[in-house]
């Protein structure tokens, strides 16, 4: 094989699919509120996939600099609002939800996600459900 074709798999398997794991992903939520009669299943796009991270065995010995824990996160998002049907006069029946629409690896932004692997949490209704029609 040729020096360049092997630098360019190289390339081409670092750099190349870790950018290209890390995409919008459909995803469906769940939405109820206790005051409603229905829950509403949004479907919606939610940041998904792999990113290069790198967490070395001598952290002791390595400035927090060198180490990158990467994760795949929004680059470009809007938000958009579903009316849950069935609420009362009384209650605000508004559902504002992010949509991604374009991801990146990077840090992780607290300001509008959230970093911590929740332990086990709940997808589903409770209720009797409506799909969100966009």
């Amino acid at each position: 094989m040729s020096l360049f074709f092997v630098m360019s798999l190289l390339f081409g398997l670092t750099f190349g699919q870790t950018a290209s794991l890390c995409a919008p992903s459909e995803y469906t939520i769940h939405v109820e509120k206790r005051e409603c009669a229905y829950c509403l299943a949004i479907n919606t796009t939610i940041c998904a996939g792999f990113c290069m991270t790198r967490d070395s065995n001598g952290k002791k010995l390595l400035l927090k600099s060198a180490l990158s824990q990467n994760v795949c996160t929004y680059k470009e998002m809007l938000y958009e609002t579903a009316l849950i049907p069935g609420c009362p006069h009384h209650t605000i029946p508004y559902y504002s939800y992010p949509v991604a629409v374009s991801c990146k690896c990077g840090k992780c932004n607290t300001d509008y996600s959230d970093c911590v692997r929740e332990r086990v949490r709940t997808n589903y209704c409770t209720k009797p459900q409506k799909l969100c029609n966009k």
